[in-house]
């Protein structure tokens, strides 16, 4: 672990956290509510590496030595081992260039390409979408698996519909954008997307204009799920939630304010072990799961309005 040495400008700590891969989402959820920006993961023999980076003047080896307790005290509030936490000092030049180098093209589904805004993507991918992405500090890279169970669920749900359809898309939690981006790309007409971190909201509209996508097609701000409800003029078709499974429990009681009486959900964030404490909110608030998909520790869930 390096000491801080005094104010550098231009300069940052990386900061590598080694983990469980089920941690993976959770850690990313905590290193964003730290600061950090420019978050990439590696994965190997079941363990993931993740690595981050924030400004030195942001963070003192005391905060670091706090950011290090809260991991290890939410891995063993779910019953895992403590991951490990180190940190460094690396030059301005370096950074935004150290957490890409392990971030790769990537199809999922049948419809879409992740590319990386970086990397010129090839004319030959057939009938897939090319979904363009700089995520900057922001969730989703389209490398977790809860992100492309979600991307794949959107592929179900909005598979043939047509431009005159209309279909209007809500993005609860939306991090990079790549939902609503990839809702767009697919078929949807519209998206609504809402974030609490105001970086998640400058990487939405980055990626927007990435894609080339017009802005008045994704309207995203900062704010809550109540703040999302408050601004659509009408009930979306269906929509998106990929966080932490706590979170969409405390969300549910909204749901049937997000979408119409005919509307659906994505849920994803949540880990194959707290599905029946999601599905007992659900219940209660009389929607039922209509597809459970799952890929390593994660669930994605589909869900509709219960007929009762």
């Amino acid at each position: 672990m390096s000491p801080l040495i005094g104010s550098i400008n231009n300069s940052w700590w990386e900061i590598q956290v080694i983990a469980k891969q089920s941690l993976e989402e959770q850690i990313f959820w905590r290193l964003q509510n730290f600061g950090c920006q420019g978050m990439a993961s590696q994965k190997k023999d079941g363990q993931i590496q993740i690595s981050s980076y924030l400004p030195v003047e942001k963070g003192s080896v005391l905060d670091l030595a706090a950011l290090s307790l809260w991991l290890k005290q939410d891995a063993i509030a779910v019953n895992y081992e403590a991951p490990v936490t180190q940190w460094t000092v690396i030059n301005d030049e370096d950074w935004s260039s150290s957490w890409k180098q392990h971030w790769s093209p990537q199809e999922i589904g049948d419809m879409l390409a992740i590319y990386p805004a970086w990397i010129e993507a090839p004319a030959d991918l057939g009938d897939r979408q090319i979904l363009r992405l700089d995520p900057g500090s922001a969730f989703g890279t389209g490398a977790h698996a809860t992100t492309q169970l979600c991307l794949e669920a959107l592929e179900m749900r909005l598979w043939g519909v047509k431009p005159e359809d209309n279909i209007v898309v809500a993005d609860v939690g939306c991090g990079s954008g790549i939902l609503s981006i990839g809702a767009l790309l697919i078929g949807a007409s519209q998206t609504y997307a809402i974030d609490n971190d105001i970086l998640a909201i400058k990487a939405t509209n980055h990626n927007r204009q990435l894609n080339g996508i017009a802005a008045e097609k994704i309207w995203v701000a900062e704010g809550s799920i109540q703040d999302l409800i408050a601004h659509m003029p009408e009930p979306a078709h269906g929509f998106t939630c990929n966080i932490l499974a706590d979170i969409i429990v405390d969300m549910v009681p909204y749901f049937d304010k997000l979408v119409g009486e005919n509307g659906w959900g994505i849920l994803s964030g949540i880990l194959i072990e707290q599905v029946p404490k999601v599905a007992d909110a659900l219940d209660a608030h009389k929607w039922v799961i209509a597809t459970f998909w799952k890929r390593q520790e994660w669930a994605c869930l589909t869900i509709r309005r219960s007929e009762y």
